[in-house]
C-alpha cells in the first residue's frame, strides 16, 4: 500500500506538464471544427495556451480555464495575455466543484476541451475533492470505485460539458486502455462519442516518471441517432506524428466496435486477424473461462507482513519453532512451476523469510521468546494498524489455509500457477486457487500457452515499469485450454526457470494449442499477438527482448 506521506508535492498534485508539441498538435486538431468556446479543465502555468497561440485560430475564442494553485493559475492568466489570448479567463477554484454546477441542461457547454488532467489516486485527494469525484458518476449514473484516480472523473466531466459534435483531446495515462476502475469512463466515452482514437507511443512522454501517457482524441456524438463508429488505436514511434495532420491521424485506425469498446480497450490493440482467431479458440469445446474450473481467493492478509514473514535466522532467535510454517509469496520464491521441499530449502538457505507465523496460542501458554517477537512487535504499535487492530489478539491472523494450486498476483512476462506440493500458505501478494472438475497438475500444466498467456495481456493491467497485476475478477475471464494431453510439469519447471518466456510458450503451444487441432500458423499468430502485448507494456520491441 502507498501513503500519502510517501508522495512528493508534484505526485500530489498531479503536475506533470504537456510538452509543447503535443499541446500544438492537440490544439490544431480542436482547431478544425473552428470552436468558440473552449475548455481547458487542469491548466498549469499556461502550456497549452502557448499552443493555441502558435496553431493560431484561437484569438477570438472564449478560452475558460481551471488551475487549483493559485501561484501556476497566476502564471497562467499572465501568458494568456501576453500571448494575445484576450478572451481567455483562468479561475483558480476547483473544476469538479464548478462542473457539478453546470451539468444539468442550462449550465455552460463548450465546443471543444483541451488539457493535461492531473494524475492523482484518489486516496491522495483531499476529503472534499473525493466527495466530489464521486459526485461526478453520480450525476452521470454510473458505477464509481474509491480505486479511481482523479483524470477519471475529469474526463467524465468534460465530456458532460461538451456539446453535441465538439471535440475532446487530452494527455491521459495509458491505463485508460485497461485499468478495471476506467470502465466507467470508457462505457460512458464508448456512447457518447462517434469516434474515439487513441495516440499510442512506444516511449514515455513524461521525465521523472514510470507513467506511460496516450493521447485521448474524442469527438462527441451530434445527435442521439448518429451511428458510433467505436475506438481505433494509432500506435507512433518518436513525435514524428506531431507534423502530421491530427484529422488524417484521427481518420486513420480502423474503428472496432462490440465487447472492444464494452470493456477493456486492449484488444483494439491487437489487429483483425488477431482479434478474430482468438475468438474462434475461445469457442472451442475444450477452452473454459478460468471461472468454470477454479476458483480464486486471495491469500493470507497478515496487516504487518514483516512481522509474520521471517527467515529461519529469526524464528531460531526467538524460539518460534511451534508457530512457523512454509510459505511463498515471491517470484524469486518460485521461479518454475512448482513448490517442493527442494525449492524451500534453496530459500531458506539464501536468508529470505520463508517462514509464516501463525499464532494460535494465547500468550499466557507461550514460551518466554514467542512472548518477547509480540512485545517487540507492540513496540512497532503493529496492534494500531487497520487490518490488526479489528481483530483479536491483534496477532493472530484468520483464514489460514493452502491449496494445492497458487498463483501470483504480478509477473513480468507471463503469469503462472504454481503447484503446491508443499502445502506451503501464500499472503496476499499470491492467490489460493481450488480446481473445480479438474486436477490441479493438469491445469497448472495447461495454463502455460500462447493463448492464456495473451489473455493475461487483455485482461490485466499494469503499471509504471511494466508489471503485469491481474485482480479476481480478472483471472476469472481468462481463457484456459485443457484438451487431453500430457504435460510434463518437471520438464515445463526447468524451462520456465532456464528459458526465454516466448520460447516456453511456443513449445507448450505446440503441445497444448496443438492438441486443441490449432495449425501451427495459428499457433505462432497466437504467439505473436501474446509477444506484441507484452513488448507494448514493457515499452520495448520483441527483437530486445528476444536477444536480450
Amino acid at each position: 500500500m502507498k501513503f500519502i506521506a510517501d508522495q512528493t508535492s508534484q505526485k500530489l498534485r498531479g503536475g506533470y506538464y504537456t510538452p509543447l508539441d503535443l499541446a500544438a498538435f492537440i490544439a490544431s486538431w480542436v482547431k478544425e471544427i473552428g470552436p468558440k468556446r473552449v475548455l481547458e479543465p487542469s491548466c498549469g502555468d499556461g502550456a497549452f495556451f502557448q499552443a493555441m497561440a502558435n496553431v493560431k485560430g484561437f484569438a477570438r475564442a472564449d478560452l475558460v480555464a481551471f488551475e487549483l494553485d493559485n501561484e501556476e493559475a497566476g502564471k497562467a492568466s499572465r501568458r494568456a495575455t501576453e500571448l494575445g489570448l484576450k478572451k481567455a479567463s483562468v479561475r483558480s477554484e476547483d473544476f469538479l466543484g464548478w462542473a457539478l454546477d453546470n451539468m444539468d441542461e442550462g449550465g455552460e457547454r463548450f465546443d471543444a476541451v483541451v488539457g493535461n488532467p492531473p494524475f492523482v489516486r484518489y486516496q491522495f485527494l483531499p476529503p472534499t475533492f473525493q466527495t466530489r469525484s464521486e459526485a461526478i458518476f453520480s450525476e452521470l449514473d454510473l458505477k464509481f470505485t474509491k480505486h479511481t484516480n482523479a483524470w477519471v472523473p475529469f474526463i467524465l466531466a468534460s465530456m458532460a460539458l461538451l456539446r453535441p459534435g465538439g471535440r475532446l483531446a487530452m494527455v491521459v495515462p495509458a491505463e485508460i486502455i485497461h485499468v478495471t476502475h476506467a470502465q466507467s469512463l470508457r462505457s460512458y466515452l464508448g456512447r457518447q462519442c462517434r469516434r474515439l482514437v487513441i495516440i499510442d507511443p512506444e516511449d514515455l512522454w513524461f521525465d521523472g516518471t514510470l507513467q506511460g501517457a496516450v493521447i485521448l482524441m474524442a469527438e462527441k456524438r451530434s445527435s442521439a441517432t448518429q451511428k458510433e463508429e467505436g475506438l481505433g488505436i494509432y500506435p507512433v514511434r518518436g513525435r514524428e506524428f506531431t507534423r502530421m495532420s491530427p484529422s488524417a491521424i484521427f481518420e486513420a485506425p480502423k474503428s472496432i466496435n462490440g465487447k472492444t469498446v464494452e470493456g477493456k480497450w486492449t484488444r483494439a490493440l491487437l489487429d483483425l486477424e488477431a482479434r478474430s482467431l482468438f475468438d474462434e479458440i475461445e469457442g472451442h469445446r475444450d477452452v473454459y473461462k478460468f471461472n468454470d474450473i477454479a476458483r480464486v481467493d486471495v491469500g493470507i492478509v497478515t496487516g504487518a507482513n514483516a512481522f509474520f514473514l521471517v527467515s529461519d535466522e529469526t524464528v531460531e532467535e526467538y524460539g518460534l519453532q511451534k508457530y512457523a510454517h512454509p510459505m511463498f509469496g515471491r517470484s524469486g520464491h518460485c521461479p518454475g512451476v512448482i513448490y517442493d521441499e527442494r525449492q524451500h530449502v534453496a530459500n531458506s538457505d539464501k536468508g529470505t523469510p520463508t517462514n509464516f507465523l501463525w499464532f494460535d496460542d494465547a500468550p499466557a501458554k507461550m514460551a518466554k521468546g514467542p512472548k518477547r517477537y509480540i512485545e517487540m512487535g507492540e513496540k512497532q504499535e503493529l496492534q494500531t494498524r487497520y487490518k490488526c487492530r479489528i481483530r483479536t489478539p491483534w496477532f493472530k491472523v484468520p483464514s489460514v489455509y493452502s491449496t494445492e494450486v497458487g498463483m501470483l498476483k504480478r509477473s513480468h512476462d507471463t503469469p503462472r500457477l504454481i503447484l503446491n506440493t508443499l502445502g506451503a500458505y501464500t499472503t496476499d501478494t499470491a492467490y489460493r486457487i481450488r480446481t473445480n472438475g479438474i486436477a490441479g497438475e493438469h491445469l497448472v500444466g495447461c495454463f502455460i500457452n500462447p493463448l492464456t498467456a495473451l489473455s493475461a495481456e487483455l485482461e490485466g493491467r499494469h503499471y509504471g515499469g511494466g508489471v503485469l497485476e491481474l485482480i479476481p475478477s480478472e483471472i476469472e475471464r481468462l481463457i484456459i485450454p485443457t484438451p487431453d494431453v500430457k504435460v510434463d510439469l518437471v520438464d515445463l519447471d526447468q524451462s520456465i526457470r532456464t528459458m526465454p518466456t516466448h520460447v516456453t510458450l511456443e513449445k507448450q503451444g505446440r503441445t497444448v494449442l496443438g492438441a486443441l487441432g490449432l495449425s501451427k500458423a495459428k499457433q505462432d499468430a497466437t504467439l505473436d499477438g501474446w509477444r506484441k502485448l507484452r513488448d507494448r507494456r514493457h515499452r520495448t520491441s520483441s527483437d530486445d527482448l528476444i536477444n536480450a
